[in-house]
């Protein structure tokens, strides 16, 4: 038993958290165009329009708009009451998403874990969801199921910990919110829970309550050298851990939607494309030297993503001229999961 289709009132709830998620997301970006100030002050005796403001490096900047006058009063007055409506408009739409997340609970929509759900979010607060890092393991299973409109089996998707790709080839740039904090992943975690520390296993970090987040990265056939391993340079920063395969996750095509957390609320999450998920779990399904309830479940992950977009998912079909970053051998062995044949149309649990 794979998965479930939504039922009418969680297709509608979906459609509904998606619409008010967009509208908010717009409305917390327009709100935080307006951080800082436009103020007063007395130079030499005049009195000048004063901005402060952040840069792209999060660091705070000011100039000045120029001496006291009719222009810049008005400029002063447009953009306090811009600045007040913005407010009000991001607050009124909080408190509406705070009520579609109570409809969605009641219609048992929530999905993604709350520790990995707050990771998420805090990842793409802080620009680099998408931008740097994509989620890969069972936690991309909740975009999938998402984006289908299915609800997959829990015994395939509960899990304990978030796999975080880092794309090496890439620039990162974190978007600083906090003057105090130090851009490094392990501090954006310590935000999300306190009691987050790297292991042993630099790669590693754990909570109090024994979640793992696990940075990695492709695995080069010769290494490459001067390969971004880290997002920040603090002392006890995470070290992303080369994997081999993984080359063909950091390679595909992003994989953009919005899931529902446990308890309501909605998030974006960007994976890869989930034909891509579906093959490299079957060779991890068939790897040799890795653990045997490992491989059983690669293989329910492949069979269920697979099945998902063979059936839903479309507009993603199964086509060489897309998948050129997986081997041959191994998109000819995948072929077989996106065949839907007989099975019947919906699944239950």
């Amino acid at each position: 038993m794979l998965f479930q289709e939504f039922n009418g009132d969680q297709r509608r709830e979906k459609v509904n958290s998606i619409q008010r998620y967009l509208s908010w997301c717009d409305a917390k970006e327009r709100t935080e165009s307006y951080r800082g100030s436009l103020v007063w002050q007395e130079v030499k005796g005049e009195r000048y329009l004063v901005r402060s403001y952040y840069d792209a490096s999060g660091n705070r900047r000011q100039r000045s708009e120029g001496r006291r006058n009719t222009e810049t009063e008005k400029l002063k007055a447009s953009w306090d009451k811009a600045r007040q409506e913005a407010t009000e408009r991001f607050k009124s739409l909080r408190e509406v998403m705070a009520r579609q997340a109570a409809i969605n609970r009641a219609v048992k929509l929530g999905r993604v874990p709350m520790t990995g759900a707050r990771i998420i979010r805090a990842i793409d607060d802080a620009g680099l969801l998408g931008n740097g890092i994509r989620i890969v393991g069972t936690n991309a299973i909740y975009a999938y199921e998402a984006a289908a409109g299915v609800m997959v089996n829990p015994d395939i998707t509960a899990t304990l910990d978030i796999d975080l790709l880092l794309d090496a080839r890439m620039s990162l740039r974190m978007v600083l919110r906090d003057e105090a904090s130090e851009p490094t992943l392990i501090n954006l975690l310590r935000k999300v829970d306190k009691s987050f520390a790297r292991t042993s296993q630099t790669f590693r970090a754990v909570n109090d309550e024994g979640y793992l987040v696990d940075l990695i990265r492709p695995q080069r056939d010769p290494p490459w050298l001067n390969e971004r391993e880290q997002i920040g340079e603090a002392e006890d920063e995470l070290s992303a851990v080369p994997i081999h395969g993984l080359s063909w996750h950091e390679s595909a095509p992003p994989f953009e939607t919005v899931a529902i957390d446990e308890k309501g609320g909605p998030l974006r999450i960007v994976a890869s494309d989930p034909r891509v998920f579906a093959a490299h779990k079957l060779w991890l399904s068939r790897n040799p030297d890795r653990e045997p309830t490992k491989r059983c479940r690669d293989a329910a992950q492949a069979e269920v993503v697979a099945q998902m977009v063979a059936r839903y998912l479309i507009h993603l079909p199964y086509d060489s001229a897309e998948l050129r970053m997986l081997p041959k051998e191994l998109f000819e062995q995948a072929a077989g999961l996106f065949d839907v044949g007989e099975t019947e149309d919906t699944y239950t649990f």
